[in-house]
């Protein structure tokens, strides 16, 4: 099956082209949201903010709006959150349908939770790898009050301060905190979708147009980063301590903060990533749309494998 771009099922241009939409999505959104970002990490990290407007406050109020204000680290997350946004996407579409083949129409259909489940815990496994360098330094620029001003000192400093493989020693918890993540942003959007197309609305999903498709895509992706920020935040926690102190371990740090430790700033993190999680999909399936390609979720997966037995 090819669109009017020329543009294959799960072909190679249509996994570089899920990888081109999931680049942007992340890249942009992560980075707009910066300010609440820094907000978060230093009240993590111990900063005395009595809430996130106080905090967004102060931080304007001593160094504005720019890169040593608001929008510190931004350079850091715009290069992270797009190389992670395009294996995120791009290997979830190809983990998807290559686990679908491997277990046969009938049972792709019958378990598609766990073949969602196992799609995008595969492709986050890969997107923490190229995302940790560039977290581990954004976090410390954005905690350490005049440890770097952005990526192009930042980088180098940490290089020499933790060596090459201190950029990669946040792995284990960013898997911990990103991974249930994705799962929750995959599988609840997915479901979602589903849900809405067969419970709140009258039609089957072919029969609304595009712009009517991306607004369930948008409430999806919405009610599904609710879901994300509440059972990947203990992680989030760790991960941010663990970068503001170089020789720290996961399991000093937890037992540092304690249970309770492990929920600062979860209110905050509940409104960012709702708002981030509804937007990325907004802008990965409006980038689909754009060339061509159906929008995310509402089919069932026998269809797409169908659609594959006509290609061969």
């Amino acid at each position: 099956m090819t669109n009017q771009q020329g543009i294959e099922l799960y072909s190679g241009k249509f996994y570089a082209a899920c990888a081109a939409g999931g680049a942007l999505s992340c890249g942009l959104t992560h980075t707009a949201i910066t300010p609440l970002d820094v907000v978060k990490c230093r009240m993590q990290t111990g900063a005395p903010y009595k809430n996130t407007f106080d905090g967004i406050a102060t931080i304007y109020r001593q160094n504005g709006m720019g890169l040593d204000g608001l929008f510190k680290g931004a350079a850091p997350t715009l290069v992270g959150y797009s190389i992670q946004g395009l294996c995120k996407f791009g290997f979830y579409e190809y983990f998807k349908r290559t686990y679908a083949v491997a277990v046969g129409e009938e049972n792709a259909e019958k378990y598609k939770s766990l073949l969602y489940i196992a799609a995008s815990a595969s492709a986050e496994f890969i997107a923490d790898i190229g995302l940790c360098p560039w977290e581990a330094v954004k976090v410390r620029v954005q905690t350490q009050d005049g440890w770097a001003r952005g990526l192009s000192d930042g980088l180098p400093k940490f290089i020499a301060e933790d060596g090459m493989g201190g950029l990669f020693r946040g792995v284990v918890p960013l898997w911990s905190r990103q991974i249930p993540y994705t799962v929750m942003k995959f599988l609840g959007f997915e479901r979602i979708v589903e849900g809405i197309y067969k419970n709140a609305l009258s039609k089957p999903k072919e029969e609304y147009n595009k712009m009517q498709q991306l607004g369930v895509t948008f409430a999806a992706g919405y009610l599904a980063g609710i879901l994300c920020a509440t059972v990947s935040h203990p992680a989030d926690v760790i991960v941010s301590k663990l970068n503001k102190q170089p020789g720290g371990s996961v399991v000093s740090i937890a037992k540092e903060l304690g249970f309770w430790g492990c929920w600062t700033g979860l209110p905050v993190r509940i409104a960012m990533i709702g708002t981030l999680t509804g937007l990325q999909w907004l802008i990965y399936d409006a980038f689909k749309a754009s060339v061509g390609l159906p929008t995310s979720g509402g089919s069932k997966v026998v269809v797409e494998i169908d659609d594959l037995a006509e290609q061969a």
